[in-house]
């Protein structure tokens, strides 16, 4: 197992797991399984078909650290439940009992987002506060489970890069209850925008109207009292894509026919698009960030090079590590190999 102090979190969805190499094992310290739901106030995982395969892998990896992820874009009953205090208490008991039955060293919540309900969920203004309660409520469960097994669970989320997600909780509040916040710098553009740009930059380029960037995300959530060594920043191991773009600057920053959609996986542009099919990369020294244009498509990503800044730029900075959506997304192995060897001393 990788012995090394920085965090290596890879998100794998349950139906990858039994693709998972064992080499691939060794690179991460965290396995975050995607997704639990939840249902009537209570974490469900009856869904999930691949917990055989997760428990093979826990006798196999033993210092593997291994979370259930829980919610993801669309996923709602987190208002709800976070809306009472018996919510919140039934709440914090199904994730024992997930701990108790099932291989997992913790629980790691993917709300998107409190007080947001663009993803199709209930959302409310009671929300920033309750999020804040829910959490204390689990910490304090998985405490007494501690407790009583004689060791630590895991408490961690998933956070929205920008100034909404920041707006939208109490992170100087809801730290005190997690042991780190892994940041999605990744989707910084895309689904919502018209305007090509970086869905996954390190640093904000000159030139671009919205400014989020990774190290801009660091800092807004430093700001809010998250400690640095508490964060992780996010790596994506797919593309966004926009079409019927104009030929001015290479594709970059132009008004496109269409907002920036889920474009291929890495495995499916290493073999497809890049420097392939009139698809020429370019890179972006300012944002530290790659990226494909043909004369019409547009295609931002993470590759090799942009990971080792993001490496470094953890290092530099004192922060926690690097999470990565999506394991089955890069069949190539390459990016993970990138970031295990980035972090390494």
């Amino acid at each position: 197992m990788t012995n090394q102090k920085y965090i290596v979190a890879g998100y794998a969805v349950d139906s990858k797991l039994p693709d998972i190499t064992r080499e691939d094992l060794m690179k991460i310290t965290h396995l975050n399984v995607a997704f639990g739901h939840v249902r009537s106030d209570e974490i469900s995982t009856d869904h999930l078909k691949h917990m055989d395969v997760l428990r093979k892998i826990k006798r196999e990896h033993p210092q593997l650290t291994i979370l259930l992820s829980v919610g993801g874009w669309g996923a709602g009953g987190f208002s709800e439940a976070a809306s009472t205090e018996a919510g919140r208490n039934r709440m914090a008991d199904s994730a024992v009992r997930v701990l108790t039955g099932f291989p997992f060293d913790g629980i790691d919540l993917d709300w998107e987002y409190p007080c947001y309900g663009e993803a199709g969920i209930a959302s409310s203004p009671d929300d920033k506060s309750n999020f804040t309660l829910l959490l204390k409520t689990i910490r304090e469960a998985l405490n007494r489970k501690g407790m009583y097994d004689g060791r630590h669970y895991l408490l961690t989320i998933a956070a929205g890069a920008d100034q909404y997600y920041v707006d939208g909780t109490e992170m100087d509040q809801v730290q005190q209850y997690l042991d780190f916040v892994q940041l999605m710098t990744y989707d910084m553009r895309g689904g919502f925008q018209i305007l090509t740009g970086h869905h996954t930059n390190l640093y904000t380029p000159t030139g671009d109207l919205f400014r989020i960037s990774t190290d801009a995300s660091v800092n807004l959530f430093i700001r809010a009292g998250l400690p640095k060594e508490k964060i992780v920043i996010g790596a994506a191991f797919y593309s966004r894509i926009w079409n019927q773009v104009p030929g001015r600057n290479n594709g970059l920053h132009q008004m496109a026919g269409s907002t920036g959609g889920y474009g291929p996986d890495f495995t499916t542009l290493a073999a497809e698009y890049i420097d392939k099919n009139n698809y020429i990369r370019y890179w972006d020294s300012e944002a530290k960030a790659p990226y494909l244009f043909n004369g019409t498509s547009f295609i931002s990503y993470d590759d090799e090079q942009s990971l080792q800044h993001k490496c470094d730029y953890v290092k530099r900075g004192g922060l926690g590590g690097i999470m990565f959506w999506e394991y089955g997304c890069d069949g190539t192995h390459r990016l993970l190999d990138a970031i295990y060897k980035g972090l390494k001393d």
